[in-house]
This record gives structure tokens, C-alpha cells and sequence, in this order.
């Protein structure tokens, strides 16, 4: 599946592109499934909220699931991902988000490439985010909140900030799970209520309202965020976040874990679309490229 000219238009004005019901609910209730599995697993690649109980995310489920590595390589995901980032792609990326009913915390506003710059030293923002809806998002269950246009602005050193006003972000850990900071309700570079206040009077803001199976493909410096979830309606989400093969990043003395940042830089060759069908019986693969 290519998109069209005036979808891409709309990406590249807005920084996002929705698509909506792309996946049929049968296909949704296959990768769904598998999230029961997933939470059962102890593992630094499950992310718990600060209770201590509630899943927050999972990283990295691909490389050992059938049923996501299938999703990693559809041809509803990877055409779209090669046109916008103009070129083949490799999984940089993936995880699962979890918004829990009652207990779904918050995602402050941010930036996703600020963290690639400067954790994983990706040289640029060729890069994009598929987010495929597992439940519908709407505007009781914490939705996603974004910045249309916002990048435009390109990457907003919020380091560089802090320091001309005098303040520095205090919820970075120091010791080996550093990286868990750029995956807690605390994010180690969030923006300022006043970046934000001017970015919104700038540009305006919204909100993704969309039933499950939609996909969301947004730019990495498109400003977004999600409030806590106070409602009975528990939502998931898959992103998995494509990169261009001409923009692997540079070696960095201390890696985030494979799990977080893939070190397998070969292009993703999409699958046949029935392929999945012979381990589930039904089409997760089903649309044509």
C-alpha cells in the first residue's frame, strides 16, 4: 500500500496521518491477544508505572513474537515508512504503550528525537512512528495529545533551555537503568509549560480520536503528550518506529539495550500478505502494497 500525494501533503504539513480502521478488528483481536502473554513475563523490557504493578510499556516484543514481528514487517506499515522517510528501512524501535484504566499515568510533553540524538546519537530525524491503535482512543482514556506542525520547530533542545533558565530536569537516574527515564511519567526531556504555552498559541492543539485498528505514522519532532487515564476504558497501542538505513546511528560508549535501540540495521523486507495465516488461521496480512 503506497499513500497518496495528498496524504503525504498532509504528514509532512502536520508532522502526522491518520489512517483510520486500517487493520479489521479480527486482525486487532490477534495481536491484542497477545499482550496477556507479554504481561505474564518478568523482564527489564516491561515497564511499570510508579505503583509498581501496572504495566506501563513493553520494549522490544517483536524480535521473539510471531504475531508483532509480522506487524514490524506488513506492507500496511513498511511502504508508508520507506515514502516518508525516502528511502528502505530498518526497526529502530518498539514498543507497546499501555494506558490502564484508572490507573494509566501521563506521558509530558515532548519531543521523541531529542532522545535518539542524544542518548543514541541518531545524526538525523529521518525516522518515522507507526502507532497502531489495539483499542479506541478517545477523549476519556488519556488520549494522545499533539502539536499540529509543531515540527516544523524542528528539534527543541530542552537541555539548552534549562540551562538559560536556570533550572535541570532532577529525574534522571544515575546508575545503570539511566534509560528508564526516557520511559517514566517523569521524562528526562520534557518541555516547560511555557515552551508549551507558546508552541499551542503558535500552532494550536488536538487531540487523536480513533477506533482500534487506525494507525497514526507521526514525525519525531512533532510536540505530544497524554494525560493519566481516570476512566474505565483501558487503551494499548503498538509503535514501532522505522528508521532510514542511511541514518543508523554513531557508536555511543554506553548502548541503551538492544531491547530499546535495535543494533540490527537490516532493511525490512516486507512479508507476502497472507503469511501470517499459516501459524493463526487468519489474515493479519491481508492488503495489498
Amino acid at each position: 500500500m503506497q499513500l497518496t500525494e495528498q496524504e503525504l501533503l498532509i504528514y509532512q504539513n502536520q508532522g502526522f496521518l491518520l489512517l483510520p480502521e486500517y487493520f479489521s478488528r479480527a486482525e486487532v483481536k490477534i495481536m491484542k491477544a497477545e499482550l496477556s502473554k507479554l504481561s505474564v513475563e518478568t523482564s527489564p523490557q516491561k515497564i511499570l508505572e510508579k505503583d509498581g504493578k501496572t504495566v506501563r510499556s513493553f520494549h522490544g516484543s517483536h524480535t521473539k513474537n510471531n504475531v508483532f514481528n509480522c506487524l514490524t514487517r506488513h506492507p500496511l506499515l513498511v511502504y508508508p515508512a520507506m515514502q516518508i522517510v525516502g528511502s528502505k528501512v530498518y526497526i529502530y524501535q518498539f514498543k507497546v504503550n499501555m494506558k490502564a484504566a484508572f490507573s494509566g499515568d501521563i506521558w509530558k510533553w515532548h519531543q521523541d528525537y531529542i532522545y535518539w540524538y542524544k542518548e543514541d546519537r541518531m545524526p538525523k530525524p529521518k525516522v518515522v512512528n507507526a502507532m497502531c491503535l489495539l483499542d479506541d482512543m478517545n477523549e476519556f482514556n488519556g488520549p494522545l495529545f499533539v502539536i499540529p506542525s509543531s515540527h516544523k520547530e524542528e528539534m527543541i533542545d530542552v537541555t539548552t533551555y534549562q540551562n538559560k533558565v536556570g533550572t535541570t530536569n532532577s529525574n534522571s537516574p544515575s546508575d545503570s537503568n539511566e534509560w528508564i527515564s526516557s520511559f517514566s511519567a517523569n521524562l528526562k526531556y520534557s518541555l516547560s509549560q511555557e515552551l508549551v504555552t507558546n508552541l499551542v498559541s503558535k500552532y494550536g492543539i488536538t487531540f487523536i480520536k480513533a477506533a482500534a485498528g487506525s494507525v497514526l505514522f507521526f514525525d519525531s519532532n512533532i510536540v505530544h503528550a497524554s494525560s493519566n487515564n481516570i476512566s474505565p476504558f483501558g487503551r494499548s497501542a503498538v509503535i514501532i518506529t522505522y528508521n532510514s538505513i542511511d541514518n543508523t546511528p554513531l557508536p555511543v560508549q554506553n548502548p541503551r539495550p538492544d531491547f530499546l535501540v535495535s543494533q540490527d540495521y537490516r532493511p525490512v523486507t516486507p512479508l507476502a500478505p497472507d503469511e501470517l495465516s499459516q501459524f493463526y488461521g487468519v489474515k493479519i496480512c491481508t492488503s495489498n502494497p
